[in-house]
């Protein structure tokens, strides 16, 4: 628009634009002569009426009817051809769905109606009012030839007025398709016409020597343009919008109100005002208060428009996700570039406008052809429409964002379904995280996920509010200086996310996660995060080049080619931010590991907490969790310093440009700077500045997007498939046909057909202990029998498992032979019970229903049959138990039993169950057969049980397959033939029925002492959701530890720095004009060298205290973080176990990862950002009343408005983003928990995603609201101070300019300021969050009195007096004045029913639970000694211990205290040497790796591994908690043995018994009921009471007699010692 006009040889001259001087320079004014001199030449000849500017409504209505011709025509061509077809939906649907409906209901509702009624209204009387004209030009010309062309030309109007009033009654009379077919055409034809009305008699009033071309026409003018205003402009823009559902058989029973809201409120977002202010009423707006999510926005509909260009299994070929999502996205991306080109016009209204204000007041208003007031008007309408744009450009960009999340994570989980799953130890990788801490569990996501962090923000999901788009959002860049600067003051975001960071692939393109469940959980947490961060590459490639090149375009026009030579300098330049940039990428890559690494520490340290607390390793763990972080933050440091150089050098290089170019302008060229030159550049070198900082920061997150883009790409392309899927996208694929058509569909079983885990393993690797080599191999033919039980059984690690996955398909199958087949009938459904029991975070009765119908009668049948009916006796909720995360709520049985109960209440024929009776005790289990196996539900369906108690389960099987070691079939058909065929597999049954007998003395059930139930079932705490504003306390937490033990000079020199800072920078602004105006004063006298010199001065002095103030401010900061680190992690391990027993792992390991990392990043960053523009925001507010005093109350009323704003808004805002958080939690526990049960579980997740995208919507949208009043606010401010001064100031153009360049500021600075304070509120939820688990209960802290003497414990003694405990101060005892005592090397068991108090009893003497009594360990009171001294010196094997992931050496040592010859010896002693053989090629060694928990271990396996860790610890006193029937006889049998012979003779042995034999040989027997003790003393002695309960629990047992010589034989040995 400009460039015309513009040339260098202009510079200092008037401008006028030259489409003024020549178009409207032909606009001569006339009086009353306008008209005929607009439609006649210079010869007086008429002028063609076709080239008339009145003329052009003809031609817009023209091309409308010809379009409306020719789109009717080829509509009935189209029905006749396809006239036998039904019509399509989408034509219908506003005829059918709403064919009942009113006529008004119709067209959209009544509100709707009127505003069409009024516009026809407005139409009529443009078409009176053109008659009018007609009329009253008829009569005032008096020239025949005169009137014809006046005559003709209005007549043209008339027809096209007509025409519109047509289109304006078809509007509201026809059908809604032609209606808004007719509406469209309205509208163009409306606004055609009023385009050329405002040309031809708006625009002259904005010059100096127009005139309106009609003015002739008087008052009829003023009215036509008023009524031709409020129908081409306001009821366009006001009318709302009609709801059209996208699926018209579905409409949404409540359409979100950005469906229905009209442009005007999309422009300006008064559609979300009621969610706004409802919720400024309220403390807290919960997510149903949200406006519902839009129909579009659903994920369903989003799956059915997206996957056919994202699915592989829908792409005719392969293409990149990029390409896919840029179809899918096409449109959205048209209006981004389209928003952004706006943006970069609009951003030059400030230069454009100041430079001829200035301009003005410098030349008096000589030579000017537009009047100031345009140029106020721009100064405030084009920020203004710069703002529309950029919001609309946010609320398009975070919408697809939304959109994109939800299309992913299910994109991802639907590919899920079709992997294959491969269980593989993962390789140990001590330096690097192994998972995503951020993702495993449903409170990961807590705060977050969003966030972002800018890699993933731990404060905000997937962007937080200031990071919704790259770009700027304010009107001007004024403050761009202090956001220049921004990552100097902390990390940048980007950077702060990298706690919860995975790495990434490895050179060799392989991830370092082993775990497929981690890598699909990190593709939706923090690749999904990365991937929707890069939705702003239009940034790079459009906005910011164009933006470039318009202001080197500015610069040359004003300065000349002088501008060339600061461009020049920038270029130079160039290398030193490339340079910190390349530097600060290989620290931040450094710093992620140190980040990884304590991660991991922390996650592996909160998984095993309890272990921990029980062996007394707090204060170790501790110091090793400190180290972790001291080395993570030492890099922290660096990168912090590094990022600061970059922004102090992004910062710098505009200003060496400016200096550059005024240097050469004004000593080179000897031309004068003048004030319209100074203030204008400054704008632009802002701008400038502003773009380095953007791509500078922009270029890694983009460079991250690619790469998780890669991931997903790789995983949805790369992914090794079940062999079903692998079919469909490689048609080549040879084992095609799975089963052959001559084979009956209903048969359930193989044919010469071998599997592999993996498709890589052509079978003919030897099979082994790894499972990635193992091979089954069915060589013949292997038939099950339909409606009855098949058995499967054989060793550990046969295939018995691989067996049912061959089955579902989930291994790789490689035929053996032409008549290869395996086939499993679905049709009838297949219900699939894991050996793994897996459950839902959801109340019992949901995962036992699972989805299915709830039926009474057959639910209480399961419930009876699968033996939970006592179970749910022990919930005060019953079945509305929720039983937690992963089932924290259930022991290891009841999980097993629920996970039976949900395959048999399903309706499915065929039941694969795999070795569900493995966790079970005998009498449950025995239980289970009789009552379930035998019982109606099962009856008539097909079963195939996995199961290594053939003993139990062997006489209700109808066949029996029994496997070799080696994956292949020993014998199918009956029980007999298999014992025949396998003498190994006999002797077990004769063992395992003699455990029978054995098992018939077990005296309780495994269920374990419960803490008193809640009577709603909810026995996990819920998750803490903040009202309000940030406390202070969680705020002190921060700023306290910022300081440390100097906070005095720490703060004095952080705001010193931070306020003498933008004071100097303004004086510089303000010195600037004083150079120009000197010019004015006296030119001769100016030395350009002497005021260039200064200027320098005066930057270099700035970037001291600003250095000065950042650097301690950025030691202040990793001050706060360590200290608030190690303050938690203290806090958390000093905790109760009945706290940790309230709270889920996740959520302990959500505040050690994610608000750690938003207090390293995020936090640091905003209140830094706050600090530095409260005071930009003052120094510059003070400026402009120095120079205008008069403008400091209206200054104070915008900042107070925009508080008030900001305060609303703020309400709002947190409480969505706090709902948005704990929303995203559910689609990631969702997601968790399908991964961890992907084999048993076939839901959908579109519920849980579109609770997420409802609330995140929102949350976007808020920001736009809020970004759009106050930019206003800002335009105002600065558009009302631009009046006062050209038209009631009397101050000089360099005061003036200083005075707007503030203002400027200003306004720009208050929007930036109110939003930081929003998104540090947001980030200081994670300060609250730490907060909330700072203040938990505390055990004794250690004191020096409580250190024993280093000799203690020399024995095992242990003596009890009146012990009483219980588990909280205010809850019921659970022992009651027990006292007993126990002799060093004296072996003890413990029994008693379910709630005696045996697992209370073990946790009392480790003071894990409220006590009160004495007990006394060799001698010493245990409550006087500090509780790590105590547990640290006692030792005890839980039925499932829990390890470490890592090194089997890392878990017997983990702190490296002994010799591997010590720890090879108590493995030896454990008995683990005696399981396997030295060429057993998959046998453990100290450098076997160990997953999680002991995962890839079985039960026994893992006591194994925990008696020698007791071995290795060698304490006095250990406590074994006796494992279950779930240990094979062989592994129990080590494991007593090592009891007996391995131990040390003076270390007491306390075992919580669960079957008499084990315990009948003790030196002594405790008999707890109710938590007393009603029985203590020799075996021997106690079987002599005629009453006693241990002599009747004897006597009721099928083994009386063992058990009566097994005491005998105690005694004997006890006298003979």
């Amino acid at each position: 628009m400009w460039s015309l006009s513009w040339m260098p040889q202009a510079i200092g001259s008037t401008w006028t634009p030259a489409l003024f001087q020549g178009t409207l320079g032909s606009q001569v004014v006339l009086g009353s002569d306008a008209f005929y001199s607009y439609a006649y030449n210079e010869d007086n000849e008429p002028s063609s009426i076709f080239l008339d500017t009145l003329f052009i409504p003809v031609y817009a209505a023209g091309i409308s009817i010809l379009w409306s011709a020719t789109r009717l025509v080829v509509s009935q061509i189209r029905s006749r051809v396809s006239s036998a077809k039904p019509r399509d939906g989408a034509d219908l649907q506003g005829e059918e769905s709403l064919s009942e409906s009113t006529h008004v209901q119709q067209h959209g509702g009544i509100v709707i109606f009127l505003y069409r009624v009024a516009r026809l209204v407005a139409c009529l009387a443009l078409f009176g009012l053109s008659i009018f004209s007609l009329v009253h030009s008829v009569a005032w010309h008096d020239e025949t030839h005169h009137l014809m062309h006046s005559a003709l030309l209005h007549l043209a109007l008339c027809a096209v007025y007509a025409y519109v009033s047509l289109l304006a009654i078809l509007s509201i009379a026809c059908k809604p398709t032609v209606a808004r077919s007719a509406i469209r055409h309205l509208c163009s034809i409306l606004l055609v016409v009023f385009a050329v009305f405002f040309y031809r008699d708006m625009w002259p009033l904005c010059t100096t020597h127009l005139r309106p071309v009609d003015d002739g026409e008087g008052v009829a003018l003023w009215i036509h343009l008023g009524v031709l205003t409020f129908a081409a402009a306001i009821v366009p823009l006001m009318i709302p919008r009609q709801y059209i559902p996208v699926d018209p058989k579905n409409p949404a029973s409540e359409p979100n109100p950005e469906q229905t809201a009209s442009i005007f409120s999309l422009m300006i977002y008064t559609f979300l005002d009621h969610t706004i202010f409802t919720a400024y009423k309220m403390p807290h707006l919960p997510l149903d208060k949200l406006p519902p999510l839009a129909d579009y926005d659903s994920t369903k509909h989003l799956v059915e428009k997206s996957f056919r260009y994202l699915d592989p299994f829908m792409q005719p070929k392969k293409q990149h996700l990029f390409f896919g999502f840029m179809k899918l996205f096409r449109v959205d991306y048209y209006i981004l570039a389209l928003m952004l080109i706006l943006r970069v016009i609009t951003t030059f209204a400030s230069p454009i406008g100041i430079n001829r204000l200035l301009a003005y007041l410098e030349k008096g208003g000589e030579d000017m052809t537009v009047r100031p007031f345009v140029w106020i008007i721009w100064l405030l309408v084009g920020p203004a429409l710069g703002s529309v744009a950029v919001q609309w450009y946010i609320f398009i960009a975070t919408r697809v964002m939304v959109r994109a999340q939800a299309i992913i994570t299910q994109l991802v989980f639907d590919h899920a379904l079709r992997i294959r799953v491969k269980a593989e130890v993962t390789d140990y990788a001590p330096a690097s995280s192994k998972t995503s801490t951020a993702a495993t569990t449903p409170d990961t996501a807590s705060l977050a996920e969003s966030t972002p962090d800018r890699q993933g923000s731990p404060v905000s999901s997937a962007g937080d509010s200031e990071n919704e788009t790259a770009g700027s959002e304010h009107s001007t860049v004024a403050a761009s200086k202090a956001k220049a600067r921004e990552q100097g003051l902390s990390s940048d975001i980007s950077a702060s996310s990298s706690s919860t960071k995975v790495p990434e692939k490895s050179a060799d393109g392989s991830s370092q996660s082993g775990n497929l469940v981690g890598k699909m959980t990190n593709l939706v947490t923090t690749d999904l995060t990365n991937i929707v961060e890069g939705r702003d590459f239009l940034f790079t490639v459009l906005y910011i080049p164009f933006q470039m090149c318009l202001c080197a375009w500015f610069l040359y026009v004003i300065l000349g080619w002088s501008a060339w030579v600061g461009m020049g300098a920038t270029l130079l330049l160039f290398p030193f931010p490339g340079f910190i940039a390349s530097r600060i990428q290989k620290v931040q890559v450094e710093k992620m590991k140190h980040t990884d690494a304590r991660v991991q520490t922390v996650t592996e340290t909160m998984n095993v907490i309890r272990m921990i607390k029980l062996f007394g390793w707090e204060p170790r763990m501790d110091e090793q969790l400190a180290e972790k972080r001291e080395e993570e933050l030492r890099f922290l440091r660096k990168l912090k310093f590094l990022e600061l150089a970059n922004g102090c050098t992004n910062f710098m290089i505009p200003c060496v440009t400016m200096v550059a170019t005024y240097a050469t302008f004004t000593m080179i060229a000897k031309e004068q700077l003048t004030a319209s030159i100074v203030f204008s550049s400054m704008v632009v070198f802002d701008i400038l500045r502003e773009n380095l900082h953007t791509i500078f920061g922009m270029i890694p997150m983009l460079i991250q997007a690619k790469v998780s883009l890669d991931r997903a790409n790789d995983f949805l392309y790369e992914t090794e498939l079940l062999d079903g899927f692998t079919e469909k996208a490689n048609p080549d694929f040879s084992p095609s046909m799975f089963i052959r058509p001559d084979i009956d569909p209903e048969i359930i079983g193989f044919r010469e057909a071998s599997f592999t885990w993996s498709s890589s393993n052509d079978g003919t690797v030897t099979p082994g202990p790894s499972r990635r080599n193992f091979v089954l191999r069915i060589e013949d033919e292997l038939t099950f029998e339909r409606e009855h039980i098949n058995l499967v059984v054989g060793p550990t690690g046969s295939g018995k498992t691989s067996l049912l996955m061959a089955l579902l398909g989930e291994m790789h199958y490689i035929p053996m032979g032409p008549n290869s087949f395996y086939n499993l009938p679905r049709h009838r459904g297949i219900a699939y019970a894991t050996q793994e029991s897996w459950v839902l975070n959801e109340t019992i009765r949901d995962n036992i229903l699972f989805g299915a119908p709830y039926d009474e009668e057959r639910y209480n049948k399961v419930i009876y049959q699968c033996g939970l009916k006592r179970d749910m006796t022990l919930f005060e909720a019953g079945d509305k138990t929720e039983v937690g995360e992963k089932g924290l709520t259930l022991s290891g049985g009841q999980k097993a039993r629920i996970t039976l109960a949900r395959a048999v209440y399903s309706f499915a024929q065929l039941l694969l169950l795999d070795d569900v009776l493995a966790a079970l005790d005998v009498h449950t289990a025995k239980w289970i057969v009789d009552k379930c196996f035998k019982g109606d539900l099962l009856r008539g369906r097909t079963v195939l049980l996995v199961t290594h108690n053939i003993a139990l389960a062997g006489p209700i099987a109808d066949f029996v397959v029994s496997l070799g070691p080696d994956g292949r079939i020993l014998s199918q058909g009956s029980l007999s033939r298999a014992l025949a065929k396998n003498k190994k597999l006999a002797v077990e049954m004769m063992e395992e029925t003699d455990e029978l007998k054995k098992h018939e003395t077990e005296i309780d059930y495994e269920v374990p002492d419960a803490f008193p139930s809640k009577s709603d079932g909810k026995l996990i705490v819920a998750e803490e959701i903040a009202e309000g504003h940030v406390g202070w306390s969680a705020l002190k937490l921060y700023f306290a530890n910022m300081g440390g033990k100097h906070s005095l000079w720490f703060w004095t020199l952080f705001l010193g720095g931070m306020i003498i800072t933008p004071m100097i920078e303004s004086f510089q602004t303000w010195y600037l004009g004083y150079w120009a105006h000197q010019y004015d004063v006296d030119p001769e006298d100016v030395s350009p060298s002497y005021f260039l010199g200064v200027y320098i001065f005066q930057l270099v002095l700035a970037n001291v205290f600003y250095l000065t103030g950042a650097a301690v401010y950025i030691f202040g900061c990793l001050r706060a973080s360590r200290s608030i680190h190690r303050t938690l992690t203290t806090s958390v391990l000093s905790t109760t176990l009945r706290w940790l027993d309230i709270t889920p792992t996740s959520r302990v390991i959500t505040r050690c990862t994610q608000d750690i990392a938003a207090v390293d990043g995020p936090i640091a960053q905003y209140f830094g950002f706050i600090i530095e523009l409260s005071s930009f925001l003052v120094v510059r507010f003070v400026a402009v009343i120095i120079i205008t005093p008069i403008f400091g109350v209206p200054g104070l009323l915008i900042a107070a408005l925009g508080v008030w704003l900001g305060q609303i808004y703020m309400k709002a805002q947190l409480a969505v983003k706090r709902e948005m958080s704990n929303a995203r939690a559910p689609v990631l526990g969702h997601f968790g928990a399908a991964m961890a049960g992907l084999k048993a579980f076939r839901g959908q997740s579109f519920l849980r995603i579109d609770r997420y995208s409802r609330a995140a919507r929102t949350f976007y949208n808020l920001n736009r609201w809020i970004c759009v009043r106050i930019e206003t606010l800002g335009g105002i401010y600065q558009a009302a101070l631009a009046t006062y001064l050209v038209y009631f100031g009397s101050v000089n153009a360099s005061n003036v300019g200083f005075s707007l360049a503030m203002a400027v500021g200003f306004s720009s600075t208050i929007l930036w300021w109110i939003r930081l304070i929003n998104d540090f509120e947001i980030a200081g939820n994670s300060l609250e969050r730490i907060q909330q688990y700072i203040d938990i209960e505390q055990e004794p802290k250690p004191t020096k009195s409580g250190v024993p003497p280093a000799y203690w414990p020399a024995s095992g003694n242990l003596n009890v007096e009146a012990l009483s405990a219980r588990y909280s101060l205010t809850g019921p005892k659970v022992l009651h004045d027990i006292s007993f005592q126990v002799n060093s090397g004296e072996r003890v068991g413990v029994v008693g029913r379910t709630g005696s108090g045996k697992s209370s009893l073990t946790l009392s003497l480790l003071r894990c639970i409220f006590t009160e009594g004495k007990v006394y360990y060799d001698g010493l009171a245990t409550d006087t000694l500090n509780l790590d001294a105590l547990r640290s010196n006692i030792t005890i094997i839980p039925q499932v211990p829990e390890l470490l992931s890592g090194t089997l050496r890392q878990n017997l040592d983990p702190f490296s205290e002994h010799d591997d010859a010590t720890l090879n010896d108590a493995l030896r002693a454990a008995g683990l040497f005696s399981l396997q053989s030295e060429d057993d090629e998959g046998r453990i060694t100290l450098d076997s790796p160990i997953s999680s928990g002991g995962g890839n271990l079985s039960v026994g396996q893992r006591q194994i591994l925990a008696l020698a860790r007791a071995i290795v610890r060698r304490s006095k006193l250990l406590i074994l908690d006796e494992a279950t029937s779930a240990i094979d006889y062989e592994t129990d049998t080590v494991i007593q043995t090592s009891l007996r012979k391995e131990l040390d003779k003076d270390v007491t042995l306390l075992t919580i018994a669960h079957r008499l034999q084990t315990i009948m040989d003790a030196d002594k027997i405790m008999v707890l009921d109710a938590g007393k003790i009603v029985e203590f003393g020799k075996p021997s002695e106690l079987l002599q009471k005629d009453d006693g309960i241990l002599r009747g629990l004897v006597d009721e047992s099928g083994d009386r007699a063992t058990l009566y010589a097994m005491a005998a034989e105690a005694q004997s040995s006890d006298s003979s010692r």
